[in-house]
Parts: structure tokens; C-alpha cells; sequence
């Protein structure tokens, strides 16, 4: 039997246009760059927004102050390692808000530790993947997670509305 490979590894990015809104929540400068520059490589229409701890984070979220005209995500690329609030904390506030809890969650941490990863996924994360060493590794890990929650994952657009309080 005969089986052939999924053409979505195959597809052309850059001529389709795929536009996402992604969330990255990363206080690591080199993380943020390598993230973003794995992204522009393997979704080059997603736009991306930067929370460097999670109280940030969750004002992003919630359109509070300097973020009252923020873009919805349609994914959230969360660390776990954070300052002021933690990404375990932003993870359980985010699915616990009614108006973000369907937003997909990829947890991205410099962790493999079990102890971790069931917390997160306890904490409803959607994904769990650990934060790969260089920027090929990175690139293509960016390129499969965009390649996923753009081909194959239907994600919830329209869905929730903004929490305005």
C-alpha cells in the first residue's frame, strides 16, 4: 500500500497570505527574536504581539489601558518562567476567563520536567513543547506550529468576545 505525504509540508506560504494573530508571552530578548524570526519564515503574514511578563499578558488579554485596541490571538505562545506573574498563573487566568479560555494555548518552556508538563496540561494548555536549542531547530519547530494551528487545528474565530470591564 501506497501512501503519499501530506501536501501541507509542501505547501507555499508566502503565496498564500495566511494572516494570524499570535500572542507571545516571553520575557527571554533571544527567545522573542528567534520565535519572531521563525515565524516570519514560516508564516510570513502572521502578526505577532510581545508580553514580556504576564501581568502584561493579561492586560494585553484583557484590552486594558495602553491595550485597549489590541488584536484578539488566535494563538497564544505562552513561557512558563515569567516575571510578576507566572506563566502557571497566566495559563489558569486565561482558561478561566470565559472571554479567552477557547484561545489555543502552546506552552513553551525551557522545561521537560514532568512535573511541568502535567501542570500545564492539568491547567488546560493546549500544547506543550519544549523551547528547541538553536535557530534551525527553532525555525522549524515555528514552522510546524504555524503549519498545525493553520492547516490542520480549526481554531475558534468569533467565538469570544473581548472582556470590556
Amino acid at each position: 500500500m501506497y501512501f503519499e505525504v501530506l501536501p501541507l509540508f509542501e505547501r507555499d506560504w508566502e503565496r498564500e497570505r495566511i494572516h494570524m494573530e499570535i500572542l507571545l508571552i516571553d520575557d527571554n530578548p533571544a527567545d522573542v527574536r528567534m520565535v519572531a524570526d521563525g515565524l516570519k519564515e514560516a508564516l510570513p503574514q502572521a502578526h505577532l504581539s510581545v508580553a514580556m511578563d504576564g501581568v502584561e499578558a493579561m492586560r494585553f488579554l484583557r484590552r486594558e489601558g495602553r491595550h485597549a485596541k489590541a488584536p484578539r490571538p488566535d494563538l497564544i505562545i505562552l513561557d512558563l518562567r515569567l516575571p510578576k506573574k507566572s506563566g502557571f498563573d497566566v495559563l489558569m487566568d486565561i482558561k478561566q476567563d470565559r472571554a479567552l479560555a477557547n484561545i489555543p494555548v502552546v506552552v513553551q518552556s525551557s522545561s521537560e520536567a514532568p512535573i511541568d508538563i502535567q501542570r500545564a496540561y492539568s491547567l488546560h494548555a493546549n500544547c506543550y513543547i519544549t523551547k528547541p536549542a538553536g535557530f534551525d531547530e527553532f525555525t522549524r519547530t515555528m514552522r510546524v506550529l504555524a503549519e498545525f494551528w493553520v492547516t490542520v487545528a480549526k481554531l475558534p474565530s468569533g467565538v469570544n468576545q473581548w472582556n470590556t470591564n
